[in-house]
């Protein structure tokens, strides 16, 4: 038998060491892991007109990189709604997300493709057919009453046609969070100087109906306006994002080059950043009216819904950057 020498002990007890470092330190990541992982998930539903403007897509990649959020569904609302889940599916399906359902809302008039539509094109992931969108929402709210947020950041024709469907089923919503309106300030002006006034909102403005239903319905509203949503991907934190090369980042970078913009406004994403750190967004009570010409006009009465007006666009990158470029 060979003697065990104090040469033959070191090496050993070095890689002893190595090992259970290695052990200790792996075992702290998984309870840190765990640490961040949410007790409960907020159960979401978005509704988008994705496509278009290059915001919804921002808002989306979000959502599926904040683990507090359980995504029901995504539906598509607004002129070429099949278009915009083909999109949807290839998104999704590039992201190892094919597990969320995708369905389409009833078709409006439109005479131009939407910006991104190529990205939809070609067979990637494409369901041959989705499912109607007010019925798909109505039936998890039936399956999830009282749990469900429907995030609305698209024009309100969806929103419209569920009030008109099932007004009880829609009131069986926790609650609905919204990228429209402008209450203050308008498009453009981002707090340097007094407020030159609002404008009609687009995605208030291409429902006025639907809208003035949603503010007159009685459910929870959030709305996230001009005000607090013209947050600018600057060119620098353009760069960085897209070149972390993720399957995320990527799919951002193509869809930014389809868009063919210069300087996106992340309008949409306010919304999924409230509904998971709701400081970057402080909401007041206020009485709202949608009058007939798509301005959210802030009234004297009993509010019907709680507004962010001010937000810091610096604090909304912080968190939203690190988030989408995570692995």
């Amino acid at each position: 038998m060979t003697g065990f020498s104090y040469k033959t002990f070191m090496p050993l007890q070095r890689a002893l060491l190595v090992f259970f470092v290695c052990l200790g330190a792996m075992s702290a990541a998984r309870t840190s892991t765990a640490a961040q992982q949410p007790k409960t998930q907020e159960k979401i539903i978005i509704d988008t007109d994705i496509g278009d403007d290059i915001d919804d897509a921002f808002a989306v990649a979000l959502a599926l990189h904040s683990p507090e959020l359980q995504i029901l569904g995504i539906t598509t609302t607004f002129r070429d709604t099949e278009a915009r889940a083909k999109l949807l599916d290839r998104l999704l399906g590039e992201l190892g997300r094919e597990d969320i359902p995708v369905a389409a809302g009833v078709a409006t008039p439109y005479e131009k493709p939407m910006s991104q539509e190529r990205y939809g094109e070609g067979g990637h992931f494409a369901k041959t057919s989705h499912r109607d969108a007010v019925d798909f929402i109505l039936e998890q709210i039936r399956r999830y009453p009282n749990e469900i947020t429907l995030v609305a950041i698209g024009p309100l024709m969806n929103v419209g046609a569920l009030l008109e469907k099932d007004s009880a089923a829609f009131h069986q919503l926790k609650r609905v969070v919204i990228m429209g309106g402008s209450v203050e300030r308008g498009f453009g002006d981002l707090g340097y100087l007094p407020p030159h006034g609002p404008d009609a909102e687009w995605n208030i403005v291409n429902d006025i109906p639907s809208a003035k239903k949603l503010f007159l319905s009685g459910v929870p509203l959030f709305v996230m306006p001009l005000d607090s949503t013209q947050l600018h991907l600057d060119e620098v934190k353009r760069a960085f994002l897209f070149a972390q090369g993720t399957p995320t980042t990527d799919a951002l970078t193509i869809l930014y080059h389809q868009w063919g913009g210069q300087t996106p406004t992340l309008f949409d994403p306010m919304t999924i950043a409230y509904i998971v750190e709701p400081t970057l967004c402080p909401v007041v009570p206020l009485h709202i009216r949608v009058d007939d010409k798509g301005f959210t006009r802030s009234e004297p009465g009993t509010p019907n819904a709680q507004v962010c007006l001010h937000s810091d666009p610096e604090a909304f990158f912080r968190f939203y950057i690190p988030r989408v470029v995570a692995r």
